[in-house]
C-alpha cells in the first residue's frame, strides 16, 4: 500500500500535511491506551497562526513478540480493512479513520483517527457501571444487527478463516495453556485454573467446531477496548481496537463481555436484563432468536473469554498491567463457565 510510517518516531510533517490536505508546520505525539499487539499515540498538529489540532494513531507494536503475534494472525490486517470495507455498514461508533494501510507481510500497519477525547477509558481490571455495561450491549447489537446474513460483508476474504488455521492453533494453544498454568498457578483460584485445563482439553473441538457465520463480530468485546463518555460526554461510547474482527456468531461477543468485561457481581445482578437488552436490540433489525438456541450459544460464547485469556498471555509482552487484565478477563470468563456449564455445553455441542 505504499510507504508509511510503522511507528510514530518515522512521523514527518510532511507526510501528515500530505494525509490530513491541511498545512502541518510540526507535531509532536505521546502515547495513549495499554494496548498489547499496536501501540497508540496521541498526535498534536500544529498548523500555524496558534492553530493546533490533534489526531489518535495506531502502529504496529515495538514488542518483536506482539507484532509476531500480530502478523501471524492477521491481526492488523483485519482492522485495517475492517476500516477501510466494513465500518460504514455498520451502525456502531468508530472513531473515524483518515489513513489505514497495512504491510503486504501483515507486521506493519498505520492508522489514524480522529481523536475522540476527553473521553473516559474502560478498563477492564476495575469493572464498570451498569450504565456503561448497557451502553456497550446496544453497541453489540449496533455491529452484529446491520451485518446479520449480509454475504457481501461475510464472505469478504479478509475475514474468512485462513486454511488449516484450525490445526495450526491447537497445538499452539496447548502450549499457551502450559504458559498460563506455570504463570498463573498461584495466583488464579483452583476452580478458575480448572475450568482453563477443562477447556485446553476441549480445545480441538473448540477450535473445530462448526461456527455459524451470521454476522460480524468484534472478538475481543471488552471494557479496555471502549471509550465511554466520549467528547467530553457529546456520546456514550465508542468501540475501538478491531484486530480480531471476525465473521461468526454474534453470541461469542456477548458472552465474552458479560463474562470477562463486566466483572462477576454486576453480571450476577443484571445478567438477565443484559441479555434481554440486547435482544431487543437485536430485534430492532429484524433478528429474533429462539430461547434454547441463544441461551446454548451464550453458554458456548461465554469460553470465548477463557480462549482469549490463555491465548493472549503468552504471545504478547508481558506487562504488569497484562497479568492483572488477563487474571481478570479469566476470573470473570471462568466464573460465567462454571455458572452455566459451559464445558459441558461445548462438549455436547455437534
Amino acid at each position: 500500500m505504499g510507504h508509511f510510517p510503522a511507528h510514530p518516531a518515522a512521523l514527518t510533517a510532511s507526510w501528515l500535511a500530505e494525509v490530513t490536505g491541511q498545512p502541518v508546520a510540526g507535531f509532536r505525539w505521546e502515547p495513549i491506551g495499554t494496548g498489547q499487539v499496536a501501540d497508540s499515540v496521541r498526535i498534536w498538529l500544529d498548523h500555524g497562526e496558534d492553530h493546533e489540532t490533534t489526531l489518535a494513531a495506531k502502529f504496529s507494536a515495538t514488542d518483536a513478540t506482539s507484532r509476531g503475534t500480530a502478523a501471524m494472525f492477521g491481526l492488523y490486517t483485519k482492522e485495517v480493512h475492517f476500516y477501510r470495507e466494513a465500518a460504514s455498514s455498520l451502525n456502531v461508533r468508530t472513531p473515524k479513520a483518515y489513513f489505514a494501510a497495512v504491510s503486504e507481510d501483515g507486521s506493519d500497519c498505520c492508522l489514524l483517527f480522529e481523536d475522540m477525547g476527553p473521553a473516559r477509558q474502560g478498563d477492564q481490571v476495575a469493572g464498570c457501571s451498569l450504565e456503561d455495561s448497557r451502553a456497550a450491549i446496544r453497541q453489540a447489537a449496533a455491529i452484529h444487527g446491520p451485518s446479520w446474513q449480509r454475504r457481501d460483508l461475510l464472505d469478504a476474504p479478509w475475514l474468512a478463516p485462513r486454511a488449516a488455521f484450525a490445526d495450526a492453533l491447537i497445538p499452539l494453544y496447548a502450549h499457551a495453556q502450559a504458559v498460563f498454568r506455570e504463570r498463573y498457578a498461584d495466583s488464579l483460584e483452583p476452580e478458575m485454573m480448572a475450568v482453563c485445563e477443562g477447556f485446553a482439553e476441549l480445545a480441538p473441538r473448540w477450535f473445530k467446531r462448526d461456527i455459524s457465520h451470521e454476522a460480524i463480530v468484534h472478538g475481543d468485546f471488552r471494557l479496555d477496548n471502549m471509550l465511554f463518555a466520549i467528547r467530553g460526554g457529546a456520546e456514550p461510547i465508542a468501540i475501538l481496537d478491531w484486530q480480531t474482527v471476525a465473521a461468526s456468531d454474534p453470541l461469542m461477543d456477548v458472552g465474552y463481555f458479560l463474562g470477562c468485561g463486566i466483572g462477576e457481581e454486576l453480571r450476577v445482578a443484571h445478567e438477565i436484563d443484559l441479555l434481554a437488552l440486547y435482544q431487543a436490540e437485536m430485534a430492532k433489525y429484524g433478528v429474533f432468536f429462539q430461547e434454547s438456541d441463544f441461551r446454548k450459544r451464550y453458554r458456548v460464547g461465554a469460553l470465548h473469554g477463557v480462549a482469549t485469556a490463555v491465548f493472549s498471555a503468552a504471545h504478547v509482552e508481558r506487562t504488569e498491567r497484562g497479568d492483572a487484565n488477563f487474571l481478570s478477563m479469566a476470573r470473570g470468563a471462568c466464573a460465567l463457565a462454571l455458572a452455566e456449564d459451559s464445558l459441558g455445553a461445548l462438549a455436547e455441542d455437534d
